[in-house]
Formats: C-alpha cells, sequence, structure tokens
C-alpha cells in the first residue's frame, strides 16, 4: 500500500505537474518584466499554475503518506480533492489540511474564532489568513493572497448569515446552486493563485488584467516572438503560447484532461478507502463527490492486475526523471 500511495504522488509531480509547468512559467515571466498577456494567455497561464501547484503538492503529500506506511506509520491526509470545492470554507476543509487544521487550532480559535459576534469573527478571520499568507513568504504577494482569501471567508460567512435570516436551509441545496458555488469558488482561488505565483504585484496586477481582456483578446501576436529567454527554457514555440508538441490545441487537451482528473477522478484516498490509506481517510468518503458504483468497482485492491498498473506508472515516471532530471520545486521559499 505505502508503494502504491508514493508511486502515485511521483507521477503525479513528475508526468502531470512537471508538464502543465512549462504552459506557466514563461507567462508569469514575461509579466515580471512586463509585457502583458492577452486573455487566452492569461487563462492558460492561471489555470497552469493551478494544476501545476495541486498536482505538485498533492503529490509531495501522497509521497509522504506512502513513505511512512512503508514504515508502519499513517500520517493523516492532506488534500481532499479541493477543487471539487463548493465553497471557499469547503476549499479550506480539503486544500492543505494539516495547515488549515493548524490557522484554525493556534491562530482563529485562540484570537476568540467566532464566540463575540460577527465583527469579531470577521476580523479573526481576516488576521488568521493575513499571518497564514506571511507564513508562507515576507512579501506583499503572499500577504495579499492571504488577505484575499480572508476576504473571501467572510463574504461566504457573511451570505450564509443572510440566508439563514431569510429562512434558507442551508443543509438542502440543489444541483443549481452547488454548481454556481463550485463555478464561483474555482474562479476565486484561480485569481489567488495568480498572486501566490506571481514575482510582484506588478505582475500578479498584469496578468489578472489580462484574465478580464484589458490586455486585449487576440492570439494572433506570438508571445513567444516578444521572450528571447524562450530558447533558454527549451520550449518549442508555436503560435501564441510555449507549446510542447505541434499546435495550440495540446495545450487546451492537456489542459482539459488535467481539470477533468482534479474534478472528476476519484482521490488517493478514495480510491484506496476500503484498506485505510491514511488517518481520517474517511474524511474524503464523507465529502466525496466521485462515489459512483461505477468508481466503487474500481477499488484498490492488493493484486496482480493492480501491481501491473502501478509498476508501468513508476516506469512512466522514471523514464521522464532520465529524459528530464531537472524538476521545478516550488516549495523552496518555504
Amino acid at each position: 500500500m505505502g508503494l502504491t500511495i508514493f508511486s502515485l504522488g511521483l507521477f503525479k509531480k513528475v508526468v502531470f505537474a512537471d508538464k502543465i509547468a512549462v504552459y506557466a512559467t514563461p507567462v508569469f515571466n514575461a509579466a515580471s518584466i512586463g509585457i502583458e498577456p492577452t486573455l487566452v494567455e492569461a487563462w492558460v497561464a492561471a489555470l497552469a499554475y493551478t494544476l501545476q501547484l495541486y498536482f505538485d503538492f498533492s503529490g509531495y503529500s501522497d509521497m509522504a503518506i506512502g513513505i511512512a506506511r512503508m514504515f508502519g506509520i499513517k500520517l493523516p491526509i492532506n488534500f481532499n480533492s479541493p477543487y471539487k470545492a463548493i465553497s471557499i470554507s469547503d476549499f479550506w476543509r480539503r486544500w492543505h489540511i494539516t495547515l488549515s487544521n493548524f490557522l484554525r487550532d493556534y491562530l482563529y480559535i485562540p484570537l476568540g474564532g467566532s464566540r463575540k459576534g460577527e465583527f469579531w469573527r470577521n476580523f479573526n478571520l481576516l488576521t488568521t489568513m493575513l499571518l497564514g499568507g506571511l507564513w508562507h513568504g515576507a512579501g506583499w504577494t503572499f500577504i495579499f493572497w492571504g488577505g484575499l482569501h480572508g476576504t473571501y471567508l467572510i463574504i461566504n460567512h457573511q451570505w450564509r448569515s443572510l440566508r439563514k435570516r431569510l429562512g434558507h436551509d442551508l443543509k438542502n441545496t440543489n444541483w443549481l446552486d452547488k454548481g454556481c458555488g463550485w463555478l464561483l469558488t474555482f474562479v476565486a482561488v484561480v485569481i489567488g493563485w495568480v498572486f501566490f505565483r506571481a514575482e510582484s504585484m506588478d505582475a500578479a496586477l498584469v496578468i489578472v488584467k489580462g484574465m478580464f481582456g484589458f490586455n486585449g483578446v487576440s492570439v494572433s501576436e506570438s508571445l513567444s516572438g516578444k521572450l528571447g529567454f524562450l530558447q533558454n527554457w527549451n520550449i518549442q514555440a508555436n503560435g501564441w503560447l510555449p507549446v510542447i508538441g505541434t499546435s495550440p490545441i495540446d495545450v487546451i487537451l492537456l489542459l482539459s484532461f488535467l481539470l477533468i482528473i482534479a474534478w472528476f477522478i476519484p482521490n488517493t484516498q478514495e480510491w484506496m478507502e476500503h484498506h485505510n490509506p491514511a488517518l481520517h481517510h474517511n474524511m474524503a468518503n464523507k465529502s466525496s463527490t466521485t462515489n459512483a458504483y461505477f468508481w466503487k468497482k474500481l477499488q484498490w485492491e492488493p493484486n496482480n492486475v493492480y501491481g501491473l498498473i502501478v509498476s508501468v506508472l513508476i516506469l512512466i515516471t522514471l523514464k521522464m526523471i532520465l529524459d528530464a532530471p531537472e524538476s521545478e520545486f516550488l516549495y523552496f521559499n518555504f
């Protein structure tokens, strides 16, 4: 079991995260020197980093959990399909769970939590998230990212309070409510990641302006033509974005493929839930949106079939490591 979890994490890091990173890095680097991406370029870069960060960090977490299981130790889960969240509060219950629990138990609750009324609850939320942003790095982009999520949480709680006063049953939501909540949450998180990733506030604002169409919508002018350093990244440029394959459609296909995995495919804990893969693994099952009968039939078992599948994943991962040994380590700043 430990080897399986470790292999899945390594595969996500090397194959998914590193593959999609080449579409994010050049655009963020361009923004840092003042080059303005268009609408499509900005969204491709923002989505690419959103997926890179998720598969990178969740991959590391799976690797840690897997290594621990090899030594008979159970670590708690750290990610529970956060991009399936239907509210920002739900997102923080799913994203970097150990950090979220720490911020709640050692900052938010000692500050007073929600015990002193709505004003102090909102103040404590904002203070906690600002400090959480500062924990990631002593820079304005991290602080702004924390403050942005604090503001998101305040709006979320105020909206819930308003619905309660209007007599709505918050536990009885239909598919349209959930769908709108999911879309709004995902877009808000993607915008937040732009500030988290950017080299400076100016660079972040350049990309956000592009995402809202202020830098133009046309994709006819090649970004790669403006950036001489693209050649140093060993990226084949074709059209309006640095493209690995022969057509910009490759970008859309890869983004769509990884988004489908993040949105609709069971995570590691859900796939292996019958065998108690980690501490609190049942959290994934309780909030799962992928508990359909079809997925239940594909539950992991320690047999030859899944042994062969894991072996193939390991071989693919090792080949990619040998072909491209340099891998971006996102968390050296932390």
